[in-house]
């Protein structure tokens, strides 16, 4: 029935010939410690050890990381550049929040077979179907329970492994399951007896309610049933007959049912898990807005102190934080530029403890990853505290490094008449900062500041005194060479911290934008996400009309008295959860699951509701409760879903939550599929909406 769990247990029974490499773990140019690495049986994990650590070991899975980087790809490996050559260096990144592995194997052709081998694994990993996902998690199940590693299970190793869960079950009911599974009568589970445990174990009830209520027979649903629940629940209507048949082809294991045009509760449980019975509206998650309109008439996704991984009074600032942001899909980051030794900016946060990094390779990254996630434009916010000799540093590692990449001078050489579009500024990189004169006299060659006069190329040393935003005065050196790289008369922006919140504006509101703390993980950073988590996670959203028509005056505090006003009602019946993770790690410790729905939007639309909570059970909860809202401006909302380990004495504990706009929700029965503080993805709930 699963090939890969078979598999999994047969390799179980191979012999111990498994090869460990030996490779230096880097942390610093002074910490370089050997460590033994090895591939285990299953093809998921990853076993290392030191030479001093006896038994003790560590492990990490494939699936937690993101990718691997070949040679000085690391501020790490690039300081210990000159020890090591670059083809026997490499950087594993994990997923969220969770530090690189920096690693130098003991020759080029040992690092090759590392490198390529960890992308198969996780090129595996990333194009495997439902099925599969399914088959690779009852695997990983079995081997933690599966404790003396014989490739079998006896009553006190499924007791353990229920717990390991999240399932209080009683110890009868679970007996009589595991006797019903023991088909050999041997007191064990192996192989397919495993497999029927966990599918007794799992049956989803309230999915098979459902099912029957379609179904004819109890049996299958066949085309006219499946039909009648797209359209009666799903509310599915252009083409659902094609629609119907590709689900079936899609997701019907059985060749039987597929050529009768039916669907078996197997199928229909694959269609609801997938992306098609996802909460989100797949058609929204791929890129499918205007992006021809002016830049002002959208969200951006932008990164405050984007170059600190940590706290920002004493945290470590890197290029990681850059890469990070880049590839979520940040199209504004922030740079904190100062003098640094022997006549190279760095960038940290200024007046703090927080560590340096040098500007020129913050550009160097951006240059390298600017278009990883997206096409459209990326804007480097500058914000400048460095001398004029400094500064013209900066400009040449920005022309130098970024080339044609680096908006010099307006598209078509013309004074632009308004913003241009993200269309037209693809593959570009636009700098905000503080800029000496307007746009035109930029353009023509001549600055002119209004304290100062007219400031020619030639007189690029001269001192400027320049306004701050505050009306006060302050002296400033403002290299014109630096100032003509600048379009701060186009940009501004909002910064938000999700430490703290602060809120300024910079120059001109032609376009602004929200700037959070993406190394810090919270609520802020969950609307975020949900809010970008549409139009191909592009970085721009494009605002609702009554936000870009400058002939209508849109008041969130009263928005009946607006156009178009409309106000919607949104009714959630949350069901169910499956294997919701542990927050505890406390041995026999079983979560209390309760389910929160909360809307972010206007003042009018903020509101949160939550089901009762479900007593030791983080397997397989049932609610079946009901919440409603009315929700007035529904293009500003946001939904959040959140869950939560009930705690009547203190705090509840996160477990797992998520949020995208009002508009990109599927009506119908849908899964939820659970993201961690970090943005990592964990399991379901199931809700009907």
């Amino acid at each position: 029935f699963i090939s890969s769990l078979s598999l999994f247990l047969n390799r179980r029974h191979l012999k111990n010939d498994r090869t460990t490499d030996v490779m230096r773990k880097i942390k610093s140019r002074t910490w370089k410690k050997q460590r033994y690495f090895r591939l285990q049986e299953d093809c998921m994990t990853i076993w290392y050890k030191s030479k001093k650590a006896g038994n003790a070991h560590s492990t990490f899975s494939v699936g937690d990381v993101e990718a691997v980087r070949e040679g000085h790809q690391s501020e790490v490996l690039l300081s210990i550049a000159d020890e090591f050559p670059p083809d026997r260096c490499f950087t594993l990144v994990f997923r969220g929040r969770r530090g690189n592995l920096d690693l130098v194997a003991e020759s080029a052709g040992e690092a090759q077979s590392w490198i390529k081998g960890i992308r198969k694994l996780i090129d595996n990993l990333e194009n495997m179907g439902q099925r599969e996902k399914l088959d690779q998690w009852i695997c990983d199940w079995f081997k933690r329970a599966d404790k003396n590693r014989d490739g079998q299970m006896n009553f006190k190793e499924v007791r353990n492994l229920l717990k390991m869960m999240n399932v209080d079950m009683n110890e009868h009911h679970a007996l009589r399951l595991f006797t019903m599974a023991d088909k050999s009568q041997s007191g064990t589970l192996e192989d397919d007896e495993f497999v029927l445990f966990y599918k007794m174990l799992t049956q989803r009830e309230d999915v098979l309610r459902v099912f029957q209520e379609y179904s004819g027979d109890g049996q299958k649903l066949t085309l006219q049933d499946l039909k009648d629940f797209l359209r009666e629940e799903q509310l599915h209507e252009d083409g659902v007959q094609q629609y119907a048949l590709k689900l079936i082809e899609r997701y019907e294991p059985s060749d039987t049912a597929k050529m009768l045009q039916a669907m078996t509760f197997d199928g229909f449980l694959m269609y609801l898990n997938s992306s098609e019975g996802s909460i989100s509206n797949p058609t929204m998650v791929d890129l499918y807005r205007d992006m021809t309109q002016p830049l002002c008439n959208y969200f951006i996704s932008s990164s405050h102190n984007t170059y600190l991984l940590e706290d920002q009074i004493r945290g470590h600032s890197s290029v990681e934080g850059y890469i990070r942001a880049l590839k979520r899909g940040c199209r504004c980051v922030e740079v904190d530029c100062w003098d640094g030794p022997n006549g190279e900016p760095i960038v940290y946060h200024g007046h703090t403890f927080t560590s340096k990094i040098f500007f020129k390779d913050v550009v160097t990254v951006l240059g390298n990853y600017a278009f990883k996630a997206s096409q459209y434009p990326v804007i480097l916010s500058i914000e400048n505290h460095c001398s004029i000799e400094q500064q013209k540093v900066m400009a040449q590692h920005l022309t130098q490094i970024l080339g044609d990449k680096l908006l010099k001078s307006p598209l078509d050489g013309k004074i632009p008449i308004g913003l241009p579009s993200p269309e037209d500024l693809k593959g570009k990189i636009l700098l905000k900062g503080k800029k000496i004169g307007g746009l035109e006299n930029s353009m023509n060659g001549v600055v002119d500041d209004p304290l100062m006069g007219e400031v020619s190329d030639e007189e690029e040393t001269q001192d400027l005194l320049l306004l701050n935003t505050n009306g006060g005065k302050y002296i400033s050196l403002l290299s014109v060479a630096f100032s003509s790289l600048l379009s701060s008369p186009l940009l501004s922006s909002r910064l938000v911290s999700s430490r703290l919140v602060s809120s300024r504006l910079l120059s001109s509101p032609l376009l602004s934008s929200v700037a959070l703390n993406f190394q810090t993980a919270g609520v802020e950073m969950d609307l975020n996400d949900g809010l970008f988590s549409q139009n191909g996670h592009c970085g721009y959203v494009l605002k609702p009309t009554f936000m870009c028509n400058t002939d209508e005056r849109f008041d969130p505090e009263n928005p009946q008295n607006r156009d178009g006003y409309k106000p919607l009602s949104l009714s959630v019946q949350v069901i169910s959860g499956q294997q919701l993770p542990k927050v505890n790690i406390k041995e026999g410790s079983i979560i209390d699951p309760l389910v929160r729905v909360e809307i972010h939007g206007i003042p009018l639309d903020q509101a949160k509701q939550e089901t009762r909570y479900i007593d030791n059970n983080g397997f397989n909860p049932v609610w079946y409760d009901t919440l409603q809202f009315t929700i007035h401006v529904p293009e500003l909302a946001l939904v959040r879903f959140v869950v939560e380990d009930y705690d009547k004495t203190s705090k509840n504990d996160f477990v797992g939550q998520f949020t995208l706009p009002f508009t990109c929700i599927q009506p119908g029965y849908r899964h939820i599929h659970l993201l961690s503080k970090d943005g990592n993805l964990k399991n379901n709930v199931f809700f009907e909406h």
